[in-house]
């Protein structure tokens, strides 16, 4: 006769909680019922190598809907449960039989058993579906049978059972559909089909389901005729997942098509990488650079993260703890054994095996990356294209923390050089005497050629990097330096091309003309200072951005709507210039005129920079005036 009993320890409020509120999807269900299904075939495996009393079989697991009576029923042919383990594991919340199994295992120090369920809650989930569940449950331990009833509220019954087979059948009687929740879609052969795909598709043992087959038609039949149909009970996962194989037994093509598949991708990965870790942390990795990256790769909608699987079964889609921020382009999955989850097996907990994972990871892309840099130019120049941004932002993010992992990945256009080329190019190739790293921020090589400033650097012959991106100078600025060559900017730092004698020179006359230089100061409105440039050949005048803010940063970061970021602007004038005596002779015979001149000469130089004179509109009227003279 039946016996009802109450929950152990637990109340209809937990078990509330449990059932609506620690797992995010409903369809997760199928997930952990087939979970549970491969620890119970695990541990029977198991203890029929160390006790021959115990029969081996041919393990399977049965995923079975009945559309008339509106249930679901996982069977499998695992260790089943006597009596004293089904009250134990199920009618106790959070009392886990595989938890303690796996201590048990341990304290014998017998080989590791791969286990998946730890937590004793994921039998609770078919509540999320089910208004009952019944479990038939007979143990190879002791060859009795049981059976297990609940509504998932408050009690439960157990009884004796004349079920025949060694293992469980877990049986789902659903709830009735409501507006929002549509119940029957379970009971679909295709959502059956993909929700074991989905989840479960690596799970060791083969997961088998009802899958319509379509009869061949003969010469006696109608033409016209509905086909004739059957069902047959078909092996839906794969079993074996392709990333835990060796690297060697897999073939492009088979790569290519699984991360098509995967990713819903129509063209082939840029690059593959495999990751196989054993030991205190045993993990493994199957990792993708998509061809091209996505539209929307910064947008709101397209997060990062690679999809987790522990022992084959899929916990979760997007997982941004085991890739930082500037990889997001990465698709992928990790697989552990070790990683330590929270009790709906949805989200991870805080641990250093996750940061250990994650920085593994990391650094196996970017071997990638380097081999590919080193070995293959073309495709690396075609990966860059699309996401050299990515790496120019992970070096800048977190004050440049990761700048000695990214920096020999970096290349850019150079004045001289027909090609990209990296920081380590530059270097080798540089001049002899050259000390340091040019660089000039323009849109453009014609840009950069025409700034007055580039006139010292070009009698030189030194070449120039190009920074060309809104992130490239706030990488600079983190680098400060490349094997002990420093950066110079051409737009605005000293470039220290005079020769001594003329730098002599012109710090004498710094001292002779501090009135005059004063006085053009004045006429030009918030302007920070005035000086003699040691950096002009050819030109009157350039301005120059004073402080670690170049004009490029202004630039960006005033389209981030920071209007009032300003650098600090120096105006620069050639003393060796005709205009530099004309306009000496204008403050004595003219001193009007003297600072429309100046106001002209300043506004020209803003422009040669790319940026907008300060009133435009005045800048025009004075223009027009002098023209009309």
């Amino acid at each position: 006769m039946a016996e009802k009993k109450q929950f152990k320890t637990e109340t209809k409020k937990l078990l509330d909680m449990m059932i609506n509120s620690i797992y995010t999807h409903k369809e997760i269900f199928l997930r952990e019922l087939i979970s549970n299904a491969s620890d119970a075939i695990d541990k029977r495996h198991y203890l029929s190598l160390t006790d021959e009393k115990i029969p081996t079989a041919d393990y399977e697991i049965k995923v079975e809907a009945d559309k008339d009576n509106r249930t679901i029923t996982i069977t499998d042919n695992g260790v089943g449960m006597t009596l004293e383990e089904l009250e134990n594991n199920l009618g106790t919340i959070a009392k886990s039989g595989s938890k303690e199994f796996l201590e048990k295992v341990a304290n014998e120090k017998t080989p590791d058993v791969d286990i998946i369920g730890q937590f004793g809650v994921g039998f609770y989930s078919a509540f999320m579906v089910a208004k009952s569940v019944k479990v038939e449950t007979k143990s190879v331990q002791d060859g009795k049978s049981h059976v297990f009833e609940s509504d998932g509220l408050e009690s439960y019954t157990v009884d004796d059972s004349d079920y025949n087979e060694y293992g469980s059948k877990i049986t789902l009687y659903l709830r009735d559909n409501t507006e929002d929740d549509k119940y029957d879609d379970y009971l679909d052969e295709y959502t059956i089909k993909d929700l074991i795909k989905k989840y479960s598709d690596y799970v060791r043992y083969p997961i088998k389901t009802w899958v319509t087959k379509y009869d061949p038609k003969d010469d006696k039949d109608d033409k016209d005729s509905e086909p004739k149909t059957h069902l047959e009970l078909e092996t839906v996962n794969s079993m074996l997942p392709i990333w835990k194989k060796n690297k060697s037994e897999v073939t492009d093509e088979e790569l290519n098509n699984f991360y098509k598949a995967k990713f819903m991708d129509w063209q082939d990965p840029l690059a593959s990488i495999f990751v196989n870790v054993e030991g205190m942390l045993t993990y493994n990795a199957l990792l993708f650079i998509p061809k091209k990256a996505p539209f929307d790769m910064y947008g709101d909608k397209n997060d990062r993260g690679l999809q987790l699987y522990t022992k084959g079964v899929f916990i979760l889609d997007k997982c941004k703890d085991l890739i930082p921020e500037y990889l997001r382009f990465v698709k992928g999955l990790v697989d552990s054994a070790d990683l330590p989850l929270n009790i709906s097996r949805e989200m991870l907990q805080e641990d250093k095996a996750i940061k250990k994972i994650a920085s593994n990871v990391e650094k196996k892309i970017l071997a990638e990356l380097s081999r590919m840099l080193k070995n293959d130019r073309a495709k690396y120049e075609e990966f860059f294209s699309y996401y050299g941004l990515n790496l120019k932002f992970g070096l800048y993010e977190n004050y440049g923390a990761k700048k000695d992992l990214l920096k020999d990945l970096i290349i850019m256009k150079s004045l001289k050089e027909d090609k990209l080329i990296t920081f380590e190019e530059y270097v080798n190739n540089m001049k002899e005497g050259q000390k340091e790293i040019y660089y000039a921020t323009g849109k453009s090589k014609e840009a950069v050629l025409a700034l007055p400033q580039m006139d010292l650097v070009k009698s030189k012959d030194y070449d120039v990097l190009l920074l060309s991106d809104d992130v490239d100078e706030f990488m600079i600025q983190i680098l400060k330096n490349y094997n002990d060559k420093a950066f110079k900017s051409v737009n605005n730092d000293d470039l220290n091309l005079v020769d001594e004698e003329e730098a002599k020179k012109i710090d004498e006359l710094k001292e002779e003309k501090k009135d005059f230089l004063a006085a053009v100061k004045d006429s030009i409105p918030g302007v920070k200072d005035v000086v003699l440039s040691k950096k002009l050949k050819d030109a009157p005048c350039c301005v120059t951005a004073d402080g670690g803010l170049t004009f490029e940063m202004e630039r960006v970061l005033r389209a981030q709507n920071n209007k009032d970021v300003k650098a600090e602007r120096i105006f620069e004038l050639n003393p060796n210039h005709p205009v530099f005596a004309k306009l000496e002779g204008l403050k004595v015979a003219d001193n009007d005129a003297f600072k429309k001149y100046t106001n002209v000469l300043y506004n020209e130089a803003l422009l040669q920079e790319g940026i907008l004179p300060d009133d435009p509109k005045a800048f025009a009227d004075i223009l027009n005036e002098l023209i009309m003279k």
